[in-house]
């Protein structure tokens, strides 16, 4: 990055300004809470376009201690607490008890590049360390709880005492520190800056990668100029390509408002989910609108619940305040993610993904720059049919065919040893099927960007 790599702030960072506004460190950008996607841009749309991928990807360097660091006196992450006063959960608002009858995210591993996971009885026996860029140690250290509440919004196995459960609470967990604002590290202009940067980010997706990861989440986010993002985005986007020639579904937030240097308005895009590679999530609010401080931009793929939710505390409980963020909405699509892989494992990454693009519950227009093509939902994911809903385009210019798979919903193959799951109830199928059939046309007529 020759000395001009973003900062990458996350944890705290990534929640909503309103909550914690925090300036932006001398030494540059950081990146924080944010939500990514592949975007299909209208064909008269002229805002700045991600370039090629120019670069070698990263070497995806072994984890160790950075340079220069400085740690905190002491930890101070949220506490837990008691989960009254909150938002319906996302449990509730996505109907998860229905989709966990069809998949859990058995057998499919999930990388957290974050502030670390700390373990956790509500992830035992799933959790593993990947590594840590800031120390040199496993990764399951998280002195801001951020990485926490997010692998607990994709994984956490349920309680009779609260209503938090992770979107795939079958799935196994792989945590990379990369980042903190509890620790600091030397800026080029001779101040500090929060631990972790774009350079440490492209190393972490090729670590992920390397390391068997088959959906890796990325709940990080900053905006920069155009020009200035290709430059200083070269090597994560050789990253982020290598991991989509590898078969592995990444997903990133969309970014907050007044954190990491976004703004809404012209003049920025936010990384990594300007990129093409990845599916950029926007944060709702409990209605399926726009949460007032998700970033908008062509690039944002799909939406999810952001605010009012809690999940897992590094103490072993669940989180005193609820959680807010794009951080906290990007987990949610890369835990559908891993129930379409557990689902339909012949499904390639690309096609996992059009499954969650042409599922989701449209705005009004079919597309809008803050929620995407909409907002997720799980069921319709794992139980529309066929089970490939669209296929890139041949060469050629002939029009995508449908692949005619029937997979009926609870009927289709999944990677359990205890047979195909049990049939869904699900209200007026028919009205499910026609709406499939629209999305799907709504992504063939679609002109890819670049």
């Amino acid at each position: 990055m020759n000395g001009i790599g973003a900062a990458v702030l996350l944890a705290a960072l990534s929640v909503v300004p309103a909550a914690l506004p925090v300036p932006a460190p001398a030494g540059g950008p950081v990146l924080v809470g944010s939500a990514a996607a592949p975007v299909l841009r209208a064909p008269d749309d002229d805002r700045p376009q991600p370039p090629p991928v120019q670069v070698a990807p990263p070497a995806g360097r072994v984890p160790g201690p950075a340079a220069g660091l400085r740690s905190p006196r002491s930890c101070s992450p949220p506490a837990a607490g008691p989960t009254a006063g909150t938002d319906p959960p996302p449990a509730r608002r996505l109907q998860l008890a229905a989709a966990h009858r069809i998949a859990t995210g058995a057998g499919v591993l999930i990388a957290v590049i974050d502030t670390g996971v700390a373990p956790h009885p509500r992830l035992a026996g799933r959790l593993r360390g990947g590594g840590d860029y800031l120390t040199g140690g496993d990764g399951l250290d998280d002195c801001d709880g951020h990485g926490t509440a997010v692998a607990g919004l994709l994984a956490a196995s349920p309680s009779r005492d609260d209503e938090v459960v992770g979107i795939a609470p079958g799935a196994e967990v792989l945590s990379i520190r990369q980042s903190s604002p509890s620790y600091s590290v030397p800026a080029p202009d001779g101040t500090r800056r929060p631990a972790g940067d774009l350079a440490t980010l492209a190393d972490a997706v090729v670590l992920a990668v390397r390391s068997g990861a088959d959906v890796v989440n990325v709940s990080e986010a900053v905006c920069l100029p155009p020009d200035r993002a290709a430059v200083e985005g070269a090597e994560l986007h050789a990253a982020l390509r290598l991991a989509a020639d590898a078969d592995v579904v990444v997903v990133a937030a969309a970014g907050n408002t007044g954190v990491g240097l976004c703004a809404d308005g012209v003049g920025q895009v936010a990384l990594p989910g300007w990129y093409d590679e990845l599916v950029t999530v926007g944060a709702t609010g409990t209605d399926d609108a726009a949460a007032p401080f998700t970033v908008a931009g062509p690039w944002v793929d799909v939406a999810a619940p952001g605010t009012g939710m809690r999940s897992l505390a590094v103490d072993g409980g669940v989180t005193a305040d609820p959680v807010a963020g794009t951080s906290f909405s990007a987990p949610l699509v890369a835990g559908l993610a891993a129930l379409v892989r557990e689902r339909f494992p012949e499904l390639s990454a690309a096609q996992v993904v059009d499954r969650i693009r042409a599922t989701a519950r449209h705005p009004a227009g079919g597309h809008d720059d803050a929620l995407g093509l909409g907002v997720l939902d799980p069921v319709a994911a794992l139980t529309a049919e066929p089970a490939v809903l669209r296929v890139p385009d041949p060469p050629g210019g002939e029009p995508p065919a449908e692949v005619p798979t029937a997979v009926l919903a609870g009927t289709g193959p999944g990677r359990g040893a205890d047979g195909p799951p049990p049939p869904v109830d699900l209200a007026a199928p028919a009205v499910l099927l026609a709406a499939v059939a629209v999305a799907a046309a709504r992504l063939r007529d679609r002109p890819r960007r670049g």
